[in-house]
């Protein structure tokens, strides 16, 4: 079947692909992870521990490289030629993936208002998109952290082949092991959904820890909208245990008042706050189309499992995001300091 043409077009034969209308609004929910066509994926789920609490028995590190080490081949036969896996920006819907990306980018370096000779950290900096485009452009030196050995090596490959040892240095490392510095400037893009919402107040309060006075912190996460309680807001639901199982362990996603409430809890003063949802439904949308486009070259990659679940779970984050059941957001917040903030009055120049 085709899945349907949505309102910022685009249209992929999903369903063919995995066997069922797994990609039709009417179909169930996420039931291709339970029996039935996928049963053959089990043996793909994560088998490592599902611990809520950092320092707890949760292995960040494993459950980082089960979902971002299938292999940079694979990722690469659907993300664009600089590999930035997030949301794009797209300031006119017909735009394709590569430019939309650099847009974002861009945005994204805007907001954070680098300047030459600044310091930039970017948490969970994947395959090196943003540190490598912010030195390139903006002359900041970068400082890109990863959990993932395969986007190390990818990242640490990009910064020698465009020349950017001087100002471009890539660690495998957890950012929470940094201690004894202070960055101008901080990014956390697409990271926030690993981190469990048990660790959100000691993520914000560490971010705050290496940022300087007054230093502009940009979070872009994913978020749910809130239910009528925060308990009712927590109860998992099938698509959820799913999900941790096959994609992202480990991986919650906040509701935005919560997020921004941590924040403030640890430090921060919130300026800005733009919601993107129909910018990441046109992403996934796009991503959906390329693996499946590719799916030949992907199966011998990855196995033909693996890439039938992951067709299946970018295709259902592109209808969550069109139909509004998911959301995203960049937050601009600040270290909080008595006085001005040092932002300009107005954010005319970010949309110029």
């Amino acid at each position: 079947m085709t899945w349907r043409r949505g309102p910022i077009g685009g249209h992929a034969r999903i369903g063919e692909a995995v066997g069922q209308d797994a990609c039709d609004p009417r179909a169930p929910r996420l039931s291709v992870f339970g029996p039935g066509p996928a049963a053959a994926a089990g043996g793909h789920a994560y088998t490592g521990v599902q611990a809520a609490k950092h320092g707890k028995g949760r292995d960040d590190k494993a459950q980082v490289q089960f979902h971002y080490d299938v292999s940079n081949a694979f990722y690469a036969l659907f993300l664009d030629p600089e590999m930035v896996y997030s949301c794009a920006y797209f300031r006119d819907w017909e735009a394709d993936l590569a430019t939309a990306q650099i847009a974002k980018l861009d945005m994204s370096c805007r907001k954070l208002r680098l300047r030459p000779g600044e310091t930039l950290l970017d948490i969970g900096c994947g395959w090196g998109g943003l540190v490598c485009h912010a030195a390139q452009h903006y002359g900041v030196r970068a400082h890109g952290v990863t959990l993932s050995e395969a986007q190390f090596d990818f990242a640490t490959k990009k910064v020698r082949r465009l020349g950017l040892e001087d100002s471009v240095a890539i660690e495998l490392r957890d950012f929470r092991d940094l201690s004894g510095i202070e960055f101008d400037k901080i990014a956390s893009i697409g990271m926030f959904e690993h981190v469990g919402l048990d660790n959100r107040d000691g993520y914000f309060r560490h971010i705050r820890s290496l940022l300087k006075p007054r230093g502009i912190y940009l979070h872009h996460a994913i978020a749910r909208p809130m239910k009528a309680t925060e308990k009712k807001f927590r109860k998992g639901s099938p698509e959820f245990r799913a999900l941790v199982k096959y994609i992202f362990p480990g991986g919650e996603l906040d509701h935005i008042g919560g997020s921004t409430d941590a924040m403030e809890r640890n430090g921060f003063e919130i300026h800005d706050t733009e919601g993107w949802r129909e910018h990441y439904g046109r992403t996934c949308r796009l991503w959906t189309e390329r693996l499946y486009a590719n799916r030949e070259a992907a199966y011998r990659e990855a196995g033909e499992a693996k890439t039938k679940i992951w067709l299946i779970y970018l295709a259902g984050c592109a209808l969550a995001f069109e139909r509004g059941t998911v959301g995203i957001f960049q937050t601009v917040a600040t270290k909080r300091a008595r006085g001005a903030s040092g932002l300009p009055p107005t954010r005319e120049d970010l949309y110029a």
